[in-house]
């Protein structure tokens, strides 16, 4: 009997047991075993045809699990069910057969090589410093940590996706370019949606341009903030993202797309621009703040993580100078970080009042008055009304108020994040008089560090966005953009504490001088107890940003960290 040789393939090496089970699971088992037939009515069925035919199938299911087995996955993603030791299966909801299937019609296209991976793209906070020494029950309390219940990053894009991102990220022909305004955080989020867009026209995205911002004066370009290699590369495999336009494209006349409304779907930007951008090759958006719908199916979600959270890095020079400084703070020990919006600009567009007294309070009400298009709604509202719906900034004295009623220790070490308050050091007083260890950017720097960025109100947000996700504990003392990215980008990186104010349930007691101490504190308290950074599904309320409740389109649970 002769000996049978042995083949090795340099490329695939498979083992007999994985293949039998998938084999003798398929649909194609029946043709081979079928129960209807006798072992002896096999002969019958064996003749050179069947036996070729059969030979055949076999060969295109083993080709099926070869490619399924070994063709990387172009998103390089976070799947939970290949994490999770509860599934065997890459898709649970997929049969094997339906998987051998899929695999037998289309091949998954290949990943780059120097695309990073998922977990080396996200930008990571310092580990959180523990609380030593001997501290109160009440201190514990303010610095324990959410539970995160297990949840983890989990960017696991659909094989739908993953088959069209072969087209799409080849695109050559038809360009979208996307004019982002507002400050840091809000043009973040425009950035986010404009690469969905571009998903979604199946376009090539041009590098965003950066308005200048008309309250600042920040003339700084993508490059000058964000680091665009890295933004092109993560991506590469979503979108495609080029530097500039081509020359082919370029127009003497070239028409803005700005009258988008508010909440559009991926079927109304289809029906609006896909044609447009079929006839000219060339689409360009402006004001694009909060108009793409929050509720998009689930691929489109991740990718919206994925653009947050791990594509938009910051430039290195911001990136260095803003991990030196969040090391500084870092290496003395836990502490709290505190987005204040006492700047100028914030009581002009809010409509309030700062409360440093009759002449700061005259002043800013002649800005508003002569700068009418600053004012951000709610028009019929004086500010009074303003403050008790909770519309306005918490000040200084109220955010002492705030951090003693949740337990927060005088002694403990507090990073405010933000510009120059309007008042300077006399709108600190009061918070600097109960929590001396008051700490800001321009402390925190030596020798010049902060000089490159002086009048770059973009790279000084930064570098505060860097050193407060490094932070035990966060705190906005104002709804806005910095706040909800940097509650999302917490909970995405293990649900670290943060706080948010509920300044219209709270106000009543702050204006209640008959409460005691003990009995405010327990009010605060009680009112906060669900919002201290624990997993809030987005599920739960509509329109809910996923950038800030990452869970559970972008984040599932796991028995085993990934990172």
């Amino acid at each position: 009997m002769a000996k049978s040789r042995n083949f090795r393939n340099p490329f695939f090496t498979m083992s007999s047991s994985p293949v039998y089970h998938l084999v003798s699971a398929s649909p194609f088992t029946s043709l081979l075993f079928s129960p209807k037939k006798s072992p002896r009515n096999y002969n019958k069925l064996l003749t050179p045809p069947t036996l070729c035919l059969i030979s055949l199938l076999v060969s295109f299911t083993l080709l099926g699990v070869s490619i399924l087995g070994f063709t990387p996955n172009s998103q390089d993603s976070l799947p939970c069910s290949l994490i999770s030791p509860s599934s065997s299966l890459p898709f649970p909801s997929m049969s094997i057969s339906s998987i051998l299937l899929t695999s037998l019609s289309s091949v998954v296209p290949k990943n780059v090589e120097d695309e990073p991976r998922m977990a080396n793209s996200l930008m990571t906070p310092l580990p959180l410093q523990p609380v030593t020494g001997n501290v109160s029950k009440e201190e514990k309390e303010f610095w324990e940590q959410p539970d995160g219940e297990g949840y983890k990053p989990c960017l696991d894009f659909s094989l739908k996706y993953r088959k069209a991102s072969a087209r799409i990220s080849k695109e050559r022909r038809r360009f979208l370019v996307v004019v982002a305004s507002g400050g840091l955080n809000q043009q973040r989020n425009q950035i986010v949606d404009a690469v969905v867009i571009a998903r979604i026209l199946e376009a090539a995205l041009v590098v965003p341009v950066l308005q200048v911002n008309p309250i600042w004066g920040d003339e700084s370009e993508f490059s000058e903030i964000f680091d665009a290699e890295h933004f092109k590369r993560v991506l590469r495999a979503d979108v495609r993202i080029v530097s500039s336009l081509p020359s082919t494209h370029l127009m003497s006349r070239q028409s803005i797309e700005n009258q988008i409304p508010y909440d559009v779907s991926p079927y109304w930007i289809r029906a609006r621009f896909s044609r447009l951008l079929n006839d000219e090759g060339l689409l360009i958006l402006k004001a694009l703040d909060s108009k793409l719908s929050k509720n998009l199916q689930p691929d489109l979600q991740k990718l919206r993580c994925k653009v947050a959270f791990h594509a938009l890095r910051f430039a290195a020079p911001i990136q260095e100078l803003g991990n030196r400084l969040a090391r500084r703070m870092w290496i003395e020990g836990p502490y709290i970080a505190i987005h204040l919006r006492l700047e100028k600009d914030i009581w002009v567009r809010s409509g309030c009042l700062s409360g440093l007294g009759p002449e700061y309070d005259k002043f800013i009400t002649k800005l508003r008055e002569s700068r009418p298009e600053y004012l951000t709604g709610r028009l019929n509202m004086n500010h009074v009304s303003r403050r008790l719906a909770g519309l306005c900034p918490l000040s200084a004295l109220e955010i002492a108020r705030f951090l003693k009623a949740l337990g927060a220790p005088s002694t403990a070490r507090i990073y405010i994040a933000g510009g120059e308050p309007f008042g300077g050091s006399l709108a600190l007083e009061p918070l600097v008089a109960e929590f001396p260890n008051v700490v800001t950017k321009e402390i925190l720097a030596k020798g010049g560090e902060l000089s490159p960025f002086i009048k770059k109100a973009s790279a000084l947000a930064a570098i505060d966005y860097i050193i407060s996700l490094s932070s035990n504990v966060f705190i906005p003392s104002h709804g806005g953009n910095f706040g909800r990215v940097m509650q999302g980008h917490r909970a995405y990186v293990g649900h670290r504490k943060h706080v948010r104010p509920n300044k219209r349930a709270m106000l009543p007691a702050f204006e209640n001088s008959t409460f005691s101490s003990a009995d405010f504190a327990g009010i605060i308290k009680m009112l906060h107890k669900k919002s201290q950074g624990q997993p809030e599904p987005r599920t739960n309320k509509r329109d809910r940003d996923v950038i800030a409740y990452p869970v559970p389109e972008c984040m599932c649970k796991h028995k085993t960290p990934i990172f």
